[in-house]
């Protein structure tokens, strides 16, 4: 006599127990590296492929290769800094000022990024040619976000664009690299409160004192 448990299976029940294993794909390959990258891990396709259990040669048909995937790595932490940066600043300034407001504080959670501190410590040479170059898709990247900022503040009257906005943007990028590997590029010790003034200035050709040194100017001497 058959048992309870068997008299209540389902056809679907068998199916599923019986049915293989999910196979992996591309989405799981990025996101094991990612996992690798955050525990500090050095980043070997091969060595994930065959933790996904794939082959070596079709997961360098996902991702290309060591430095794509590792650029599409460097480029999810950014763009996902710059999102949560903008998010916060919604409703709060506006033109240039919200745009320098955005790009620190997203400078800001990047240079906290531990994984990313080690990179550029480990290889300089590798991270800035994937951050800071077209050889990886950062730059690139981060320019279109930028331009679509400040198109969005164009168009509500809240900034004027004195050049085309690919060209402003791209300027907006360089400088806040400037801030950003400061050390790693120049051996210079920059502060990176003064990279949203440094935005702003470079957007609107003036810039409001910060409340420290509106005191000092207005003191009497």
């Amino acid at each position: 006599m058959p048992s309870a448990s068997a008299r209540k299976s389902t056809r679907l029940a068998q199916a599923l127990a019986a049915a293989p294993a999910p196979r992996a794909g591309p989405l799981d390959l990025f996101g094991l590296a990612q996992r690798r990258w955050r525990q500090g891990g050095r980043i070997d396709v091969g060595a994930l492929a065959a933790e996904l259990g794939i082959g070596r040669a079709t997961a360098f048909r996902w991702v290309g290769s060591r430095d794509a995937l590792l650029g599409e790595i460097l480029w999810a932490q950014c763009d996902a800094q710059m999102r949560r940066a903008a998010a916060a600043q919604r409703g709060q300034g506006h033109g240039p000022a919200r745009v320098g407001a955005i790009c620190a504080s997203a400078m800001r959670s990047i240079v906290r990024s531990a994984p990313l501190r080690r990179f550029l410590r480990e290889d300089t040479e590798q991270a800035l040619r994937l951050l800071t170059s077209k050889q990886g898709p950062v730059q690139a990247r981060a320019i279109a976000r930028v331009r679509e900022l400040l198109e969005s503040e164009a168009a509500r009257g809240a900034l004027q664009l004195p050049i085309e906005a690919n060209t402003l943007a791209y300027l907006v990028v360089r400088l806040c690299e400037s801030f950003l590997y400061a050390e790693a590029i120049s051996d210079q010790r920059v502060d990176l409160a003064d990279a949203a003034l440094a935005v702003e200035l470079l957007l609107s050709g003036r810039v409001a004192a910060p409340p420290a040194r509106r005191k000092a100017a207005a003191r009497p001497a």
